[in-house]
């Protein structure tokens, strides 16, 4: 499959995307992965659990994996299902950079992945997460952390040839939708706790 020289973000794509070296390549493979984050999600379970205590984290934690969850099954269906055809033929599924053919000089770290990038779930599922740990933890340096973490992963599937920035803004507009949903959740959660204590 070709994508057109004038769709909007290809340009922008041959931009980012480009050979960093070895390093590089090992640092965004890395970042894409999940055992550099472990860390992360250790010190936002303990963040939690100052603010809110041990049915806090719980609550939290049913309702990241919801959002999440459901951010990653929405995007995971647009995939594997490529082109949707007649359910909705006008939604720009493209193939991941890395396959296609009209594209020159791309950077290709690893060709191990499906052949459709849109929607991309790692945008989704790493933005749904940002936006509930941003209004859940209201600590400024934190929010920045998270934000800035948020945009590295995303960039890392750009660097990787995985997406194109069309595909990372739409996972991240699905993250955001998910993300708002897991809060509500995550809220109705403490006030049912709340009003059993009381």
């Amino acid at each position: 499959m070709n994508v057109s020289n004038t769709t909007w973000d290809v340009g922008l794509f041959e931009a980012m995307n480009f050979d960093g070296g070895q390093f590089m390549d090992w640092f965004m493979t890395t970042v894409s992965g999940v055992a550099m984050w472990v860390p992360l999600y250790l010190l936002i379970i303990y963040m939690v659990w100052r603010r809110y205590s041990w049915f806090g984290v719980a609550a939290f934690i049913v309702a990241v994996a919801a959002a999440m969850g459901l951010a990653d099954i929405i995007a995971g269906i647009f995939k594997h299902a490529g082109p949707l055809g007649n359910i909705w033929p006008d939604f720009p599924v493209r193939q991941r950079p890395m396959f296609t053919e009209s594209l020159v000089d791309v950077h290709v770290v690893s060709a191990e992945h499906g052949q459709y990038g849109t929607v991309s779930a790692h945008a989704a599922t790493i933005v749904s997460l940002a936006l509930m740990c941003c209004a859940v933890l209201k600590t400024r340096w934190f929010r920045i952390m998270m934000i800035l973490f948020a945009v590295l992963i995303c960039y890392s599937r750009i660097y990787l040839a995985c997406h194109f920035p069309q595909d990372i803004l739409i996972g991240a507009l699905l993250g955001l939708v998910t993300g708002i949903a897991g809060l509500g959740l995550f809220r109705w959660l403490m006030q049912l706790q709340e009003s059993r204590q009381k």
